[in-house]
């Protein structure tokens, strides 16, 4: 199963999501806003992936954070500001394969779908 995760209104997970219908990958969508987000699913993420890995420096979400709170970012605290603001988790996230993708390059993808 290939699941991408994200927010639909992002140019990078839209350019994902072209590409696997391109390529005639099946998958299913996870909108972060729509679907939710939570620690369970989060935990899962961090089995593939370090929180800092999770963490997008560049967003808006980040950038409105407070310096205590960017100071002070652990595990657990990054968790509790993803389920607040899944915006600060890097778009997309693709899980398939027992594999995880951040972000999207076409190469990437190619190789782990072995195209």
């Amino acid at each position: 199963m290939t699941t991408l995760y994200g927010i639909p209104n992002c140019d990078t997970v839209k350019k994902a999501k072209k590409w696997l219908t391109q390529h005639n990958i099946c998958y299913s969508f996870h909108d972060y806003r729509k679907d939710g987000l939570d620690e369970k699913l989060l935990h899962t993420f961090l089995e593939e992936l370090s929180w800092m890995e999770l963490l997008n420096k560049r967003s808006t979400s980040y950038r409105g954070l407070s310096q205590e709170q960017k100071d002070n970012l652990t595990q657990e605290t990054a968790i509790a500001l993803f389920i607040e603001f899944p915006t600060l988790i890097k778009r997309p996230l693709l899980i398939s394969k027992n594999s995880a993708l951040l972000g999207f390059k076409p190469q990437s993808y190619q190789t782990l779908f072995a195209l």
